[in-house]
C-alpha cells in the first residue's frame, strides 16, 4: 500500500498555520511526508513547527508574505538550503476583500492579485527545477468554486481563482513530459478563519446551506484529504484536473 503514502516526500505548504493549509500540513505529515510551511506571522510559524517537532515529525518553516516577490524568492532559497530540492508544492495561501467592483481601489486590487495569483505563478516557476529533478513530483493549487461560478465573493477573488484553475491546466500539459503533475482543489465554504465573518452575517449561512445539497459547511480536513490524495503515487495518472470539494454546490441546478 505504499502508493497510498507520502513517505519521505518533501512538501512545501504556503499559508500553513491556519485553516486549510494547516489541515493539509497535518494530513501529509501523518502520511509520512517532510513539510516546510510558510505564513506571515512568525510567532505562529515557529509555534506550529515546534508543536509538530514535539510530536516527532520532520518539519521546518519560515515567516514570509507571499504577496511580495522578494519573500517568494527568499522562501525558495530557504527550501534549497534546507532540503536541496522539493517534491511537492501546495499553493494554498490566499486572501480576499469583498466589495462591488466599482468600490475597489488599485492597492486592494494589486494585493489580492499578488497574493492569490502572482504567488502561485512565481512559486511554480521557481520550483520547476526542483520538481523536474524529483521523483513523482506534484503541484496542488487551492482555488475555489468562486473560480467556477459566481458566489458573491467579489470579482477580483473570482478572477484569481479562475486564472489559477486555467494555469493548472496549462502547466499540467506543459510539464507532463517532465513527470510533474499539476492539479487544483476548489473548495466551497469551509470552516476557516477567512470565512467566519461572512458566515456570521444574518441569513447568509442559511442561504449557503440551502444551495448546498449536503446541507452543511465543509471541514478543513475534507479539503486536506483531497489534496493529500492528489500528492500520492495513487493519483499518478491524474493531472490537469480541478476537483470541487463543495458538498454538491457546483452541480446543484434546480
Amino acid at each position: 500500500m505504499e502508493h497510498w503514502k507520502l513517505n519521505g516526500q518533501k512538501i512545501l505548504v504556503t499559508g500553513g498555520t491556519k485553516g486549510i493549509g494547516l489541515a493539509v500540513a497535518e494530513e501529509v505529515l501523518r502520511l509520512g511526508a517532510k513539510v516546510f510551511i510558510t505564513a506571515r506571522n512568525e510567532t505562529q510559524v515557529n509555534e506550529q513547527v515546534e508543536k509538530w517537532r514535539g510530536e516527532g515529525f520532520e518539519v521546518n518553516g519560515l515567516a514570509s508574505d507571499m504577496s511580495r516577490s522578494e519573500d517568494r524568492k527568499r522562501l525558495m532559497e530557504a527550501i534549497e538550503l534546507y532540503w536541496g530540492g522539493l517534491d511537492i508544492l501546495v499553493n494554498n495561501v490566499g486572501t480576499n476583500i469583498r466589495k462591488r467592483i466599482q468600490d475597489y481601489n488599485d492597492s486592494e486590487y494589486r494585493h489580492i492579485m499578488q497574493t492569490n495569483l502572482d504567488s502561485v505563478y512565481e512559486l511554480c516557476k521557481m520550483a520547476y527545477p526542483f520538481l523536474k529533478a524529483a521523483n513523482q513530483a506534484s503541484v496542488v493549487n487551492i482555488a475555489s468554486v468562486a473560480g467556477m461560478v459566481s458566489i458573491k465573493s467579489g470579482v477580483i477573488y473570482g478572477m484569481t481563482k479562475a486564472a489559477m484553475i486555467h494555469l493548472t491546466k496549462n502547466l499540467a500539459v506543459e510539464w507532463a513530459a517532465d513527470g510533474i503533475r499539476v492539479n487544483t482543489v476548489a473548495p466551497w465554504y469551509i470552516h476557516t478563519p477567512l470565512v467566519a465573518g461572512v458566515l456570521a452575517k444574518p441569513g447568509y449561512l442559511e442561504e449557503v446551506l440551502y444551495r448546498t445539497p449536503m446541507n452543511r459547511i465543509g471541514e478543513p480536513i475534507e479539503v486536506a484529504s483531497a489534496v493529500a490524495f492528489l500528492c500520492m503515487p495513487a493519483a499518478s495518472y491524474i493531472t490537469g484536473q480541478c476537483i470541487a470539494v463543495d458538498g454538491g454546490f457546483t452541480i446543484n441546478g434546480f
